[in-house]
């Protein structure tokens, strides 16, 4: 921590990390002065001692600070941060001063396209009944710098990486994981995190930065892509996990293989079987992934609106042929012709959420020969839960999984969920 001592730093963005750094770093009483960069106004409650410096010139006179803590949202390739560091000014991040000054070496990274939050929190539940202090953090929602002070040699940290995070690591857990990958934030769609990978081939190498710095021991991928990822570009140990049949209560053949990436990993880790077992039958999953809401008048409800790529929708449609399904949002720049032609053969009918990609997918679902007369359009999620209602036939399911992002109509995928839950709940 003396290297921060005397130090001009800044934060980029004051998102959940850089808000539990900034709270830490002051308890640390460092001779140190502090700035906040970010676009949008200052909060009104900002801590002490801190400069806030907002609006279109946020970024003005970036060279002039010793170190900036870049949250996940705020690109390398934009021209003041290239600019900074070539001129010296050490760009990094919450996370990668974590695993740098973490106690322990009991570290998971959990990441993928996919299934990383699922599988990261059902590794931290199979641990913690196993008896171990576990700490989850990361893309979940914990920032590490929360629980920091709590953390002993003896603590196990499971962290859910999402790519933004990882494409600057310095360093990687010593046990990490990759649960899939899909072609996934290739186009900027959040405006509140304009960060993007500007080819698939970065976004994959971003990915394997969880493992590619001499910290990785062992690198668990699932088995089908043994041949797809290059070794060499590791420092772990490849491990390969396949699907799982365990009982459990997560709905979609797609969480079985989460199960069996969890059960990799803690049966490494001298978990016993039984354990995890157990652990794995009372899992109750997390909210929005595939979620049953409600059973209604013999109608199913599934809330899966963090499926915002067509290859996670593709997977909840094989585990609900028949279903309605809605769809549609903001364009991530994904491809959906696969899509079209799985909703074509499985879903019953559709429903088509207003949004950038709307009008893209309802063309290909054309082309591909679903019937005009199977497409329903709606402005707001009233309409479609109510459209779906109609559409269903008599112990139906409906299930939304909308292979886009939540941009438009609402602030995120959680808003999306909960209103999809609250319009479910509320029909007699």
């Amino acid at each position: 921590m003396n290297r921060l001592a005397g130090k001009k730093i800044a934060f980029l963005g004051y998102g959940l990390e850089n808000q539990a750094l900034l709270t830490w770093l002051k308890k640390q009483k460092l001779a140190t002065t502090y700035t906040i960069l970010d676009p949008h106004p200052a909060p009104a409650k900002l801590p002490t001692k801190v400069t806030w410096q907002s609006g279109q010139n946020y970024l003005k006179n970036l060279n002039s600070f010793d170190v900036v803590f870049r949250s996940p949202g705020a690109p390398l390739f934009l021209p003041e941060i290239k600019e900074a560091a070539k001129k010296g000014v050490s760009i990094t991040s919450a996370m990668n001063l974590f695993l740098e000054l973490a106690p322990t070496k009991n570290i998971i990274g959990v990441t993928g396209s996919k299934g990383k939050g699922t599988t990261a929190s059902l590794i931290a539940a199979i641990l913690k009944a196993d008896g171990r202090k576990v700490f989850l953090g990361g893309n979940i929602g914990v920032a590490p710098f929360s629980f920091f002070e709590k953390l002993t040699a003896a603590s196990w940290i499971v962290l859910e990486l999402s790519s933004f995070q990882l494409e600057d690591f310095r360093s990687s857990p010593r046990y990490s994981l990759l649960t899939n990958l899909f072609k996934e934030h290739l186009e900027p769609a959040d405006p509140n995190n304009p960060n993007y990978h500007k080819s698939f081939a970065s976004y994959v190498e971003a990915k394997l930065n969880i493992a590619r710095h001499p910290e990785n021991k062992y690198f668990w991928i699932p088995k089908k892509l043994k041949t797809k990822l290059n070794s060499k570009k590791i420092n772990g140990q490849f491990r390969f996990f396949e699907a799982s049949n365990y009982p459990s209560l997560l709905a979609g053949d797609f969480n079985k293989e989460n199960v069996g990436a969890a059960f990799a990993l803690t049966n490494y880790l001298r978990v016993p079987k039984k354990t995890i077992k157990k652990a794995v039958a009372t899992f109750q999953g997390l909210p929005h992934r595939l979620e049953l809401v409600a059973v209604k008048k013999g109608i199913a409800y599934y809330d899966n609106s963090f499926s915002t790529t067509p290859e996670s929708t593709i997977a909840d449609l094989e585990s609900f042929p028949g279903a309605v399904i809605i769809l549609g949002g903001a364009d991530k720049g994904a491809d959906f012709k696969a899509l079209a032609k799985k909703v074509k053969s499985q879903a019953h009918f559709v429903i088509l959420l207003k949004g950038t990609a709307s009008p893209r997918l309802k063309k290909d679902l054309l082309k591909a020969g679903l019937s005009a007369q199977k497409i329903k359009e709606a402005k707001s999620m009233a309409e479609a839960v109510f459209f779906a209602r109609a559409a269903a036939p008599t112990k139906g399911v409906v299930l939304l999984s909308t292979a886009c992002a939540s941009f438009g109509l609402f602030k995120n995928y959680k808003e999306r969920g909960d209103l999809f839950q609250k319009y479910v709940r509320a029909q007699r």
